[in-house]
């Protein structure tokens, strides 16, 4: 048995719509969202590759870049707890009952203890890291930046 087609029925209804709703949804255009820009948000990929191609820095971030250098950070607990695994590695060195550590990107922070002799080589030390290092028996050496050089 040979089905009828269904666009067949929509002719001479005396209406534009011909049984398919609203008038936009029979155009065969797809959900466009609107003339222009509308309709380009989260969901609207059929307009984005207009915007890519045409106007382009219409998404994304707009404003300067800030080339930051982000400084590692390490306690001095953490020196101690993971001394074994820093030998091994090749970032400490033990001469004469001290430990040497060269650390020339890091920053090192006071938290947890110390009870081994450290000389630590740090971009950085906090007050209270400096302090556990110092009372240990062993020394924080400080980097100089290159704007302290200079004067």
């Amino acid at each position: 048995m040979k089905k009828r087609r269904k666009s067949s029925r929509y002719h001479g209804r005396g209406r534009g719509t011909a049984g398919t709703g609203a008038r936009k949804k029979s155009r065969g255009k797809g959900h466009k969202g609107g003339k222009g820009m509308s309709g380009s948000g989260k969901r609207g990929d059929q307009k984005k590759t207009f915007v890519n191609k045409f106007l382009h820095p219409y998404f994304g971030r707009k404003g300067k870049k800030r080339n930051r250098v982000r400084v590692k950070k390490l306690n001095v607990g953490d020196l101690e707890k993971n001394l074994s695994g820093l030998m091994k590695k090749g970032l400490v060195e033990e001469k004469s009952g001290k430990f040497i550590v060269d650390l020339k990107e890091h920053i090192i922070l006071g938290s947890g203890d110390v009870s081994k002799k450290f000389e630590i080589t740090a971009l950085k030390f906090s007050a209270s890291a400096k302090k556990k290092i110092e009372k240990a028996g062993g020394k924080a050496i400080q980097l100089k930046k290159e704007s302290d050089k200079k004067d």
